[in-house]
């Protein structure tokens, strides 16, 4: 018998199932179900838009309006006219871009030390920093306050940026990041070349932090964004207000409240937001699958 003929007497070898080449595919259940969730989870700000669209007795009236109204550019007008929106929205994007910048700088500074870097009381101060995770905020309020008032800070922005330029959550999650992606070797590395601290930082540690000091700064600026607490005392809504603080003061009038006005200031503050999702949301889901295993 030839070569030829054993050759085609071997059966065709079956492709294996699973493996890290197999496709899944979602079936009508997955997406059904999918499109649910996306309806629930956009609902209210469907509802925001609507509401922002009537007037206020058309609000609170049963049943509620389905459907988007005529209003929505005089509701506009009238936020917008009650209190400083264009001041605040500027506030608000320099406090909360300050404040995602120091604290992913800050953040990546500190989780590089805790997690490559060998010194004593090392494991002591990590765990003092994420000790302070559960101290409640408000029991700073009266000392930082008396701070502000001391360097007359007082409705100026500094009082709301320079109280939040680190997060310990931030160090803590650079540090298990770092952990991972940052081989020891690759720092041992640039030093053997002759690489200082400085340059090991931005060419070694900041490369291979880039997916998470992403998806750090987008988290820390949503929550400065939507701080209302801390912003509410230290600066005055007629003032140097943020947005929140702003919009705390809208609606109210011969004491009676807006729905409809304030829902509409809700809108405002939340367009920004979601543009941001829109421009960085390939680099946040890329920061959270990052450290995926791939089988």
């Amino acid at each position: 018998m030839s070569a030829a003929t054993d050759l085609r007497a071997v059966p065709a070898a079956r492709p294996r199932r699973g493996g890290a080449g197999r496709q899944h595919h979602a079936g009508w259940l997955t997406y059904v179900l999918l499109g649910l969730a996306a309806l629930v989870s956009l609902f209210p700000l469907y509802w925001n838009l609507v509401a922002a669209s009537h007037s206020g007795e058309r609000v609170v009236e049963a049943p509620a309006p389905l459907l988007p109204g005529p209003r929505l550019l005089d509701n506009l007008a009238f936020a917008w006219n009650q209190v400083d929106m264009g001041r605040a929205l500027v506030n608000t994007t320099v406090v909360a871009g300050l404040v995602a910048l120091s604290t992913v700088l800050f953040a990546t500074l500190a989780g590089f030390a805790f997690a490559k870097l060998a010194f004593r009381g090392r494991n002591a101060l990590l765990a003092l920093v994420v000790a302070t995770m559960t101290v409640p905020p408000q029991l700073s309020v009266i000392p930082l306050y008396q701070v502000i008032t001391d360097l007359g800070w007082v409705d100026q922005l500094q009082s709301v940026v320079l109280t939040s330029l680190v997060a310990a959550f931030g160090v803590f999650f650079m540090r298990q990041f770092l952990i991972e992606a940052l081989p020891v070797e690759l720092v041992e590395a640039a030093r053997m070349d002759g690489a200082n601290s400085l340059r090991i930082i931005w060419h070694v540690v900041f490369p291979v932090a880039r997916p998470a000091m992403a998806v750090l700064g987008m988290l820390v600026f949503v929550q400065a964004w939507n701080d209302f607490f801390w912003p509410f005392i230290a600066l005055t809504p007629d003032g140097n207000p943020t947005l929140q603080v702003a919009l705390a003061g809208l609606g109210s009038g011969n004491h009676t409240v807006d729905q409809a006005i304030v829902l509409t200031g809700a809108l405002v503050s939340t367009v920004p937001l979601l543009l941001v999702f829109a421009l960085l949301g390939k680099h946040i889901v890329g920061g959270i699958t990052s450290g995926a295993v791939k089988s």
